[in-house]
């Protein structure tokens, strides 16, 4: 199959061209700097009064991002839109890269099989797996990967040097028509640093052979700017196997700043290798034939690189902005796997390998500008969005990581072009609104090992966007908002007709799956930077039809619903002191199955989030409190049988000591002894019956650990507000 048919893909690679010259991608409000003075989309700065459309900005202005305590009140377009700067990320005690994104109100993120998996994903009532219906990207670049031999929408965030996130902006719900694919829940972009006041060295150690080391630094020269920065990680863990994590991460950047264009070339780098730690059955736990943190089968585990490189060009001209984001992406991936022990293989196992081997090429444009119009004067934005993936993914059936037999292997060309605008109006002090809508066009290309699953599929959707945004008061703004979204299957399922273990005729399943969101919200901003945002939501999927990787087939899911409430906190009551708290409710149906069986396994009916933030000098030592809740949950349709909740608390504490900062960092501080996932299905040890046996299969929290660092420049302590 050749590398780019451009008998089928020349149309939209020249449309995609051709726009090249009249627009560009990417949120603007999504693209502010945290903590630094940047260009942004047209409109000035928060006043102390609400402006009216004859007062609205002709020239683009500033804005200062600062993180959790900034008054979004006039900027935003719904309650679920936040960003989170340095000084909150920098705080936080993570035991894991991913769990940046717990900042985002009722995020849980998770892991189930060793740390250089992608992590298991929570929030708004979905198990996302590992990451579909929420997009994620880092700046231009999309990391869910459609197709995946894993799982669709498969999204890594190991990759990230935590130190040289800038910040992370968020959007829930489908209500913002530059959100495409894996949009349905939401997304979030994680923003990299452009430079550093000082070279940063950090050096970190801890329990179970942690041991990690971060170098970065910058320089500038007029207008231009060059980063670079690594990390070195391992660790074993608490396992009974040792996981022997292995990640290398490196980045190199060079910014350029003129007068009224920048340019910025982002490369990215990543490396890592480890044994997993699969769930294990509740059953050996119980009898004391394994402890918590033993294994099944001691030889599962995976490697996985991604290399990157991405371009960003902005140019601003009075009242108009355009941007121009391209990307490339090399990306391997193998994983050995094993949830069902001896269920269908009695004598040599059910371990099964995924590899995933494809590039990745992208191209965001856009422009926005202010139109006059009616007398008022309106922000359009308006862009193009294309990707094309060209991937080699497979599934074999192995023993002790040596290959047995292939279930199924295919090349997959995916292809897809959005197009989409949005126009915001303010039509007096006390009312705006948005309106917007995108169009998408994909084209799936499967060439299978059985030519039965083999075929084109093409799939096309317009998915409109608005929202009324109400401001009362200078303080607060309520909010009315709408929309559809959707997210792509994976194409193997699209083109599918027989089931490779089974051989069963199965029917394939639509390429694109329509989702349906409203929300009612609340913003306050209030005195003290106390920050209130309450979203009422209710969500709707046509169909949670999935491919399934482990099996190689589809496995469908019904419609489904969801309804919930967010309310996200942020206050300094002190300039020292700090406090944050998010709570958040769901409710997950399946519409189409009988009354008793309608609860969706997995979904996540509470999650609480809360912190402490404590500086009591300018510049100085920080104390950082961290509460972080998931309540029990379904596990199967009936709701018979329930996941327990799991509650962690982690803290952290730092000290600068003549120009050195040392840090201790306690995870899992009480000790807890919860549950990371859980799931409930059949699987079968030697010598069970041959239909296996059905259980709760878990994943456990790992044990209160003390990590201590040490680090020399970089942002250095973090500073109360003045």
């Amino acid at each position: 199959m050749p590398l780019l048919d451009l008998r089928a893909y020349g149309p939209a690679l020249l449309l995609t061209l051709a726009c090249v010259t009249v627009s560009t991608t990417v949120d603007a409000q999504q693209r502010a700097n945290t903590d630094t003075t940047r260009r942004t989309a047209p409109r000035t700065a928060p006043r102390t009064a609400p402006r009216t459309a004859r007062d609205s900005a002709t020239q683009l202005g500033t804005m200062q991002i600062s993180g959790r305590r900034d008054n979004l009140v006039g900027l935003a377009t719904s309650a679920a839109q936040g960003r989170i700067g340095r000084v909150d990320l920098r705080q936080r005690p993570l035991l894991r890269e991913g769990e940046l994104l717990e900042a985002v109100p009722g995020m849980i993120l998770t892991q189930h099989s060793g740390d250089g998996k992608a992590n298991q994903m929570f929030v708004r009532g979905f198990n996302l797996d590992h990451g579909t219906d929420f997009q994620t990207r880092i700046e231009s670049m999309p990391l869910n990967l459609p197709t995946h031999a894993h799982g669709q929408g498969y999204t890594d965030l190991n990759l990230l040097i935590p130190e040289l996130v800038d910040h992370v902006s968020y959007s829930l719900g489908p209500y913002y028509a530059e959100l495409g694919d894996f949009g349905s829940a939401g997304g979030a972009t994680l923003n990299l640093v452009r430079s550093l006041p000082r070279a940063l060295a950090q050096v970190e150690g801890g329990a179970w052979g942690y041991r990690r080391a971060v170098l970065a630094g910058s320089r500038t020269r007029g207008a231009h700017t060059m980063l670079i920065g690594g990390e070195a990680k391992g660790y074993d863990g608490p396992w009974q196997v040792a996981q022997g994590l292995a990640k290398r991460s490196a980045v190199a950047r060079y910014s350029w700043q003129g007068r009224e264009q920048s340019l910025s070339l982002l490369g990215l780098s990543y490396l890592n290798h480890w044994n997993a730690s699969d769930q294990i059955p509740e059953r050996v736990v119980d009898v004391g034939a394994v402890n918590r943190f033993g294994q099944i089968d001691p030889s599962l585990g995976g490697s996985t690189a991604r290399h990157s490189l991405s371009l960003d060009w902005t140019r601003t001209t009075g009242t108009t902005r355009t941007q121009l984001e391209a990307y490339a992406v090399r990306y391997d991936f193998e994983l050995f796997s094993n949830f069902t022990y001896y269920l269908d293989n009695e004598d040599g196992g059910d371990q099964i390998r995924q590899r995933d081997d494809r590039a990745i090429f992208g191209l965001n444009l856009q422009q926005q500008r202010i139109l006059p119009l009616g007398g008022m004067q309106h922000l359009v934005r308006y862009g193009v969005q294309g990707r094309f993936d060209d991937a080699d993914v497979s599934l074999a059936r192995t023993q002790n990581r040596a290959f047995t037999d292939m279930v199924r292997a295919d090349l997959v060309q995916q292809g897809s072009l959005g197009l989409w605008t949005t126009i915001e109006s303010r039509w007096n002090r006390w009312l705006r609104t948005t309106a917007g809508v995108r169009g998408d066009g994909y084209r799936f290309d499967v060439v299978s090992d059985r030519p039965e699953n083999s075929g084109v599929r093409n799939a096309t959707l317009a998915s409109p966007k608005a929202s009324i945004i109400v401001s009362p008061t200078t303080a607060l703004e309520l909010y009315v908002g709408g929309g559809l979204g959707f997210h792509s299957n994976d194409a193997r399922g699209t083109t599918i007709h027989t089931d490779p273990v089974s051989g069963d005729a199965v029917d394939p399943v639509d390429p694109l799956v329509r989702s349906r969101g409203g929300e009612l919200g609340l913003r306050l901003s209030g005195a003290r930077d106390l920050r209130t945002t309450v979203s009422l939501w209710t969500l709707r999927l046509d169909s949670e039809l999935l491919f399934v990787g482990d099996a190689g087939t589809t496995e469908p899911q019904g419609r489904s619903a969801r309804t919930g409430v967010t309310v996200a906190n942020f206050w300094r009551p002190l300039r020292s002191l700090a406090l944050d708290g998010d709570v958040s409710f769901t409710r997950a149906r399946y519409l189409d199955e009988p009354a008793g069986a309608q609860s969706v396994p997995g979904a996540l009916e509470s999650v609480i989030a809360a912190g402490v933030q404590w500086t009591p000098w300018s510049v100085g030592p920080t104390g950082v409190v961290r509460l972080r809740h998931f309540g029990a949950h379904p596990l199967i349709e009936d709701n018979s049988i329930r996941g327990r909740s799991t509650t962690l608390l982690n803290a952290s504490l730092g000290v600068p000591v003549r120009g050195v900062r040392i840090t201790a960092s306690v995870l899992n501080l009480l000790g807890s002894r919860g549950r990371d996932v859980q799931y409930f299905y059949a699987s079968r040890l030697r010598g069970e019956p041959a239909g296996g046996v059905e259980d709760v299969h878990f994943h456990p929290v790992e044990p209160r650990q003390l990590r201590l660092g040490v680090s020399i420049g970089g942002w250095g302590a973090v500073q109360a507000p003045e």
